[in-house]
């Protein structure tokens, strides 16, 4: 009998260090032994007008293009679009990157880029249905963010994370502000960090950014990669996520989402332009175009 007591409470407490290891986040993994993360199986995939980025929320999907705005419903059919985004901006802007969706509000990283460098980032506030601009983050300028390729909402620590695609220190970290006051809350250093980031989102406690570290012309893929961010916020062990060798064609990686309620990850990828300087540059042997997809992949 004691011998069953004591199997049980061990039993429980290996339980209970499974669950454990499991909450992202919570542990810190290393480069010897990465903590398992979930497994992706595609699902659909479904042509899209824009080429930056795309989120989720409810039953609809958002698409960012460099100067679009595009709403889907759950069959991805367009039932709303801004083609004029920029409307309403006190400083020159071009471009848009990765976003996401918070409370039926669009949260973009906005900037002029040209030839591989940006300027004028702001964090910018648009209505989930008119796709028209309300608010605009106040950018703090001295924190050596360089460029801005994606943004992600953190509702659980009130966190807005922003990305920066620039090879250079400055993409080493993601930038921090606070999702009620739009203040800039610092940055976290991404340990070691990878190179030429697309996207970011947050999932289960964790961060998850997208890197156009592939080589379409040598059919190399690209990658996605998890950020286990430690007790302080300050730092973030990254760990391979996913190889993306089952896309339809090697191109350019973008934005990222997850779907909490349908437990699908969708993925925005690229194929058919020539990509020098983070600018379209002519197209492959078969295209004359470039061509916007969003794979979806159902997770375990």
């Amino acid at each position: 009998m004691k011998t069953t007591i004591k199997t049980a409470i061990l039993f429980v407490l290996l339980c209970a260090l499974i669950l454990c290891g499991c909450a992202c986040g919570k542990t810190k993994a290393d480069a010897q032994h990465p903590r398992v993360g979930y497994t992706y199986a595609p699902k659909s995939v479904h042509a899209v007008s824009g080429r930056q980025g795309v989120c989720t929320q409810g039953d609809f999907y958002w698409v960012s293009g460099s100067a679009t705005l595009t709403k889907y419903d759950r069959n991805w059919n367009v039932v709303a679009e801004n083609t004029d985004p920029f409307k309403g901006y006190t400083l020159q802007v071009n471009h848009i990157g990765d976003i996401d969706v918070y409370r039926n509000e669009l949260y973009l990283g906005v900037e002029y880029f040209m030839d591989g460098v940006g300027k004028n980032i702001q964090v910018a506030v648009y209505d989930g249905d008119t796709l028209e601009l309300k608010r605009v983050f106040p950018f703090r300028s001295d924190t050596g963010q360089a460029e801005c390729s994606g943004i992600a909402v953190d509702p659980d620590s009130g966190t807005v994370y922003m990305s920066s695609w620039i090879d250079d220190a400055s993409s080493e970290y993601l930038y921090m502000y606070d999702l009620g006051t739009g203040d800039y809350k610092g940055k976290l250093q991404m340990l070691s960090a990878p190179k030429w980031i697309q996207g970011v989102a947050c999932f289960d406690g964790c961060l998850y950014v997208t890197c156009d570290d592939g080589d379409a012309d040598s059919d190399a893929p690209d990658h996605m990669y998890r950020i286990d961010v430690a007790e302080d916020g300050k730092t973030g062990t990254v760990v391979l996520e996913k190889t993306f060798d089952d896309v339809t064609r090697q191109g350019e990686i973008e934005g990222l989402s997850f779907d909490r309620t349908r437990r699908e990850f969708l993925l925005l990828y690229n194929r058919g332009a020539r990509i020098i300087a983070g600018m379209p540059s002519g197209f492959y042997d078969g295209y004359t175009e470039e061509v916007h997809e969003v794979f979806v992949y159902s997770m375990q």
